[in-house]
């Protein structure tokens, strides 16, 4: 990836609002502290954390250390880089959400005091807060006049619940920040398996010329977790499927899929083949929202809670845990091919892979071994967990005749001499740090994809009867999603957590 050379005069200080909730404790310092031990924020930066919940500097930095022993994994763990870490961390306690100016000022004025006679400068806001304050805290930021020409600011998803209320927040934030001081986070593109598929594409000749709709059948994008909703159901209920994990991280898979090589690699080139993909979109027709989307909800199973009996779920909710679509790409390249993407809760396993079915050999010349004729070519993309690539192709069965067997060619990335995958929050927070915002959503992004999931939720809101289908907890869902690739002859890949030897064993 291409990085920009941000050379700041004044070290980075570092405002993460919501600094006494999980995300912060759980994703956010493991990865500041992996930037710290690997020298790679530099200066004397600070990081202040913010949040309603009262601290001291000095408690606060004995509640995060203690928490790095839970969350940092045990082989990365140094004491005495973790102490050293726990330094930089300072706290003030404030409101966050309307009416909360005068806070601001005083926050502004702690700010001042921590660079003393240097001027207050290379800001970095992170939004770690309910979504409810995604608008609020800009709009103070601008009244006590942090928004200065330098800072940046880091907003987590969901950006907006539909098309109107995405809109709305980007228009605050372009009236408060230009776009390029604007991070939209997408902890999906901060993977470096993520980040593969580019290379994989556009780094191999052999490739990209089999790239399109006369080579490939479909493609199938999977992002499922073998976990409930645990104790989210307040959130997760007024959220769903769709908002929580469709809207942002499966249609950015699919930008990756499908997107033009940009002419250059940098921010702009990228993020301008993204949105066209986007805007590629087919949209959806009534025959599409009646049958070509899946949506289901968990039931109990044995030990495992239905949805409905989870904390803080309403006993009749109708909200999905599950949903699979078929969609469609109107342009030169795809026309005709389509892509299958669902998500769920409480799967068997918990796994994210792009799998690519290429159309069949025109003639069958061979016999099958055992009777099975394998299926046409396979490219698997393991996004997580055993990170790598499968490519599945036909080969001659040892001894007389000429039976064919699928056999795999892979590749993972524990082969890389022992280098680290990598933290998907570290890359993209030291991309913030750097003003790299090639692996982060531009706002007409935004836009885009609301554009074309709008009419879903506007549908399920006009017609509350529509189709809600349960499956058993531990299950690969509704058995319908099955029915929905039948009409391409097509069929959902259940993946084995192991990437590879899934003829041999399916561990999940």
């Amino acid at each position: 990836m291409r990085r920009q050379n941000r050379k700041d005069s004044h070290p980075l200080i570092m405002i993460i609002f919501g600094a006494s909730g999980d995300l912060t404790k759980r994703k956010l310092m493991p990865a500041l502290y992996a930037l710290h031990k690997e020298g790679r924020i530099e200066g004397d930066y600070k990081i202040v954390g913010v949040s309603r919940t009262e601290y001291s500097d000095e408690s606060y930095q004995k509640y995060i250390r203690e928490e790095l022993n839970h969350f940092v994994k045990e082989q990365e763990q140094d004491t005495k880089i973790m102490d050293d870490f726990a330094t930089h961390l300072y706290y003030f306690p404030m409101e966050m959400g309307e009416n909360a100016a005068p806070f601001y000022e005083k926050l502004k004025v702690k700010l001042e005091e921590m660079v003393g006679d240097a001027p207050l400068d290379n800001l970095l806001f992170y939004l770690a807060t309910p979504p409810s304050l995604y608008s609020t805290i800009p709009i103070n930021l601008q009244k006590s006049g942090l928004n200065l020409p330098n800072s940046r600011i880091i907003v987590e998803k969901p950006f907006g619940y539909d098309l109107e209320s995405a809109q709305k927040l980007n228009e605050i934030y372009n009236s408060v920040f230009d776009e390029h001081q604007v991070y939209r986070i997408d902890h999906f593109l901060g993977k470096e398996t993520a980040q593969n598929i580019l290379a994989l594409r556009f780094a191999n000749g052999i490739f990209e010329p089999l790239w399109n709709r006369n080579y490939i059948d479909y493609v199938e994008i999977t992002a499922v977790e073998n976990l409930g909703i645990e104790n989210r159901g307040g959130f997760y209920d007024g959220t769903g499927a769709l908002r929580d994990m469709v809207q942002n991280h499966l249609i950015q898979l699919v930008a990756l899929t499908a997107m033009e090589p940009p002419a250059t690699f940098n921010a702009d080139s990228f993020r301008n083949e993204v949105v066209k993909v986007y805007d590629s979109l087919v949209p959806l027709t009534k025959e599409d929202l009646d049958e070509h989307i899946v949506r289901g909800q968990y039931l109990e199973n044995g030990e495992k809670k239905g949805y409905r009996q989870e904390k803080g779920v309403p006993e009749k909710s109708r909200t999905e845990t599950y949903i699979a679509m078929k969609i469609g790409i109107g342009n030169w390249r795809w026309s005709g091919v389509p892509f299958y993407i669902r998500t769920g809760k409480q799967m068997p396993t918990k796994v994210t892979e792009i799998v690519v079915h290429f159309k069949p050999t025109p003639h069958q010349m061979f016999q099958c071994a055992g009777g099975n004729c394998p299926t046409a070519n396979k490219l698997i993309l393991r996004i997580q967990p055993n990170e790598g690539t499968v490519l599945k192709f036909g080969m001659k069965v040892p001894g007389p005749g000429f039976d064919i067997k699928q056999v795999e060619m892979d590749f993972t990335y524990d082969r890389l001499g022992g280098a680290p995958v990598g933290d998907a929050y570290s890359r993209l927070i030291e991309d913030c740090i750097l003003g790299d915002q090639t692996l982060f959503t531009r706002s007409d992004a935004v836009e885009a994809s609301w554009n074309f999931f709008d009419p879903v939720l506007k549908y399920w809101e006009e017609n509350p009867k529509a189709s809600l289908f349960g499956y058993p907890a531990g299950t690969w869902g509704p058995l319908e999603s099955e029915e929905m690739m039948k009409e391409h002859g097509a069929s959902w890949t259940n993946p084995c957590k192991n990437l590879t030897n899934t003829d041999q064993y399916c561990e999940l």
